[in-house]
Parts: C-alpha cells; structure tokens; sequence
C-alpha cells in the first residue's frame, strides 16, 4: 500500500476520531491508566509518515491522541524523529492543544 492509498483508507475515519488535545510522549509514556475507548490511527502526511500511529482514546471524558515520539519500543532516534510529519497528523485530527 503507498503512502497515498493509506492516506485514502484512514482519510474518511479521521472526522469521527476528532481529538482536541495531543500528547506526544516520550519513552516510558505507551500507556496510560485510564485511558479508553482507543483506536490506533495510522496515517501519511505531506511529510511522510508519524513516528507512530496515533492511539486516540477517552481520558477523564476528554478526547485524547496520543503519539509515541520515538515509537513503541523506542525504534526511532532522535535525529530522525519527522517532527512536521508528528504535527501535521495529530492537526489533521483536530488537535489544537499539544
């Protein structure tokens, strides 16, 4: 699948997994109590893609996305984390609060 058909299949479900408050976390930070209803988000970006998929879920009755910076299991080193590719998806999901 390219970058631009996966963008195509996850495009359509992004409106329903609307998301006001993004966390991008770093190591340590794959999982939070409380933290429900998720639904991993992969997507493309102008930018390439994520460091992760997004897991977007319900914490305390707010709508959360959360991104692993260096994704699970800490596969991506810091020089080549694509921070436009982390903005620009966790934007494309509504977040306005990082």
């Amino acid at each position: 699948m390219t970058e631009n058909e996966e963008a195509k299949t996850t495009g359509p479900s992004l409106r329903t997994q609307q998301a006001k408050i993004g966390i991008i976390g770093g190591s340590g930070l794959y999982e939070m109590d409380g933290f429900t209803n998720l639904k991993e988000i992969r997507m493309a970006t102008p930018f390439g893609k994520p460091s992760d998929p997004i897991i977007v879920g319900t914490l305390h009755g707010i709508r959360i996305a959360f991104l692993a910076r260096h994704g699970r299991g800490h596969h991506t080193l810091p020089s080549a984390i694509n921070y436009r590719a982390n903005i620009h998806a966790l934007k494309a999901l509504g977040v306005t609060r990082i």
